[in-house]
């Protein structure tokens, strides 16, 4: 009945950031032309949370974005108050009512009437001892629960959020919750969906999903870089959102930026790794079989998402302390300038080593050379051509600052006594490493709660059923596998491409320009096929483990290699630990295709 009420209800949501260190612009472009209801924020991700649990070590009273108060919202705040504007942010870190209580003060100065609420009740640290005692493990690599905590959170669901919004909040302050819940949370909250509301649910999660990652869904990232115009002025996006869980993307008038068929795309699939089983703490999502139209320019409607019920766990992270690390980066020229930064990276390696024994210090815990420049990222694929002018990243991991700081001192030995055309480091760090550690808690030992004009409130639980309880995941359409192609085009000028990281692996999205593509991707593309490509990334010389999703809504296919990331976006060395490039190694992938559906080299790459 609610959704045939507000059948002609529209909801505009501002994708403000994707992450802390977002861009100081995207506020005040989205109050000046957004016509906005909300306007939301993520601050959140697993490297983020190690950050903010090392800043409140050190001061109790921080461990929340600070550049919520000094960049993104706090210098906005008069005109956040005249427009009528709510805003929903996980900015709170691993101290919610820290950043709460900030905010408050601010808006007192300014002598303001807004209202702050905050929720809490994702953070596990006080419960550390318990899971210990309980034998948790990693859910990815089995490891045991970690020492040295630095967060631990549980990611809750949108209902708390909600409830924030219907006890008259105007900001709504969060620690860890699922990302997409910033946006889902206002959806339940304007059109009175239900925990059983499946299908809207997932629709509004899809909603969260394209708007947290702030320019993503805009141009930024895409594909064909090209074709999108004023990066400079990148448009920041814009959801408006119905009652029926459709939404349509678009971004301000006289914004740069692109919003179109690919860029909706990519970012649907982004980060994802089943598309018709995405997991959230409140709906298990299928995102299959959604359709993308053009709606205008600039404007794509979004349509067709199914949900089925949430499990009885939440997700959870924590980060511990795993020692020291030094960088430097080494500029190395001249002729064979890779062969020369190698050699000199083993020198220093051992150097560092007799001075550790020298010391009785133990030995490094991880050594690694990045060839920056050397194309190292792309293996066997690599252009043949040898550069003459390399960065070497030479990284060093100690259980002890006292051992990263020796190589930290011992590298500079390079520049004078090793390889001729090193030259002056471009920058040297000795710093913690980070490390994640991944699990699943039962629901009913998590009590969500949320805070406002100074009277906390427990929230109810929508608990969800066993995951082996649930029955088997939608059926998947088969698609024939298209006959051998006459001729070979690189996967560039058959598809758009994106790729992110999720913990200890990626995914790599590959999306058909054109549907009639699609078979003969599906044909070249195997999950052998994508793992010897990616075989410099595995363990011990072996291709990684690849798992292939069709997504026929999207004509697409979406790969998960896993185990290939070293560690996670806190801990690898490599140079793309977020795995923002994974997709970028694949552009050139030989796709055999009939010579009649491509039209063939005549037609200008997209990248």
């Amino acid at each position: 009945m609610a959704e045939m009420q507000d059948a002609g209800k529209v909801v505009r949501i501002g994708g403000a950031t994707a992450s802390f260190s977002d861009t100081a612009l995207s506020v005040t472009q989205l109050l000046s032309g957004g016509a906005l209801d909300y306007l939301i924020f993520d601050y959140l991700a697993e490297g983020s949370m190690g950050i903010f649990g090392r800043m409140q070590a050190a001061d109790p009273a921080a461990g929340y974005g600070t550049d919520f108060l000094t960049v993104h919202v706090g210098p906005h705040l008069s005109e956040i108050a005249s427009r009528g504007v709510k805003v929903v942010a996980n900015a709170g870190g691993v101290n919610p009512a820290g950043l709460a209580v900030a905010l408050e003060a601010l808006i007192a100065e300014k002598d303001l009437q807004l209202k702050v609420a905050y929720v809490e009740g994702d953070d596990l640290r006080p419960r550390q001892a318990d899971l210990l005692s309980a034998g948790c493990r990693d859910m990815f690599t089995g490891a045991e629960f970690p020492d040295h905590v630095l967060s631990s959170n549980a990611y809750l669901g949108a209902f708390p959020i909600a409830a924030a919004l219907a006890h008259g909040a105007d900001i709504v302050i969060t620690g860890r919750v699922v990302d997409s819940a910033v946006v889902l949370g206002p959806l339940i909250h304007e059109f009175g969906w239900c925990s059983d509301d499946w299908d809207l649910l997932a629709a509004g999660t899809l909603a969260g999903h394209v708007l947290e990652c702030g320019a993503q869904v805009t141009g930024g990232t895409f594909t064909d870089w090209r074709d999108v115009p004023d990066w400079a002025n990148m448009g920041y996006p814009i959801g408006e959102c119905r009652a029926d869980g459709s939404f349509v993307v678009t971004k301000p008038t006289g914004t740069g930026g692109l919003v179109s068929i690919g860029t909706v795309a990519e970012q649907i699939l982004y980060e994802v790794s089943d598309p018709a089983d995405y997991i959230v703490a409140d709906v298990r999502c299928d995102f299959s079989n959604v359709v993308l139209n053009e709606a205008g320019p600039n404007r794509v409607l979004v349509s067709g998402a199914k949900g089925r019920p949430a499990t009885n766990t939440y997700k959870a992270c924590a980060t511990f302390d795993a020692g020291w690390r030094t960088t430097a980066y080494q500029p190395i020229i001249g002729e064979d300038a890779a062969a020369k930064a190698v050699r000199q990276a083993e020198a220093l390696f051992a150097r560092s080593r007799l001075l550790l024994q020298a010391r009785n210090l133990a030995n490094f815990s991880q050594t690694d050379v990045v060839l920056i420049g050397g194309e190292a990222s792309f293996g066997a694929h690599a252009n043949p051509a040898g550069s003459r002018e390399v960065i070497a990243k030479l990284v060093v991991d100690h259980p002890t600052q006292e051992g990263a700081a020796i190589f930290a001192r011992e590298q500079w030995a390079g520049i004078s006594g090793m390889a001729v055309g090193t030259s002056i480091n471009l920058s040297t760090s000795v710093m913690p490493v980070t490390g994640i550690f991944l699990f699943l808690i039962d629901k009913h030992k998590i009590v969500p709660t949320m805070t406002i004009n100074g009277v906390t409130r427990q929230l109810p639980q929508h608990p969800g059923l066993p995951v082996n309880g649930q029955g088997h995941a939608p059926e998947r359409r088969t698609m024939a596998v298209a006959p051998a192609g006459e001729v070979t085009a690189s996967l560039v000028d058959l598809a758009w491409v994106r790729s992110g990281d999720k913990g200890h692996l990626f995914n790599v999205a590959v999306i058909a320009r054109k549907p009639e593509y699609l078979p003969y991707l599906q044909a070249s593309l195997t999950p052998e096929a994508v793992g010897e490509w990616y075989r410099h990334f595995g363990r011990d010389g072996l291709a990684p483990r690849v798992d292939c999703y069709d997504v026929p809504g999207l004509h697409a296919l979406n790969f998960v290699v896993h185990d290939a990331l070293q560690g996670g976006i806190n801990a690898s060395t490599r140079l793309d630990p977020a795995a923002k490039g994974m997709g970028q190694m694949l552009l050139r992938f030989p796709i055999r295709i009939a010579d009649r559906i491509w039209p063939g080299p005549s037609a200008p790459p997209k990248a």
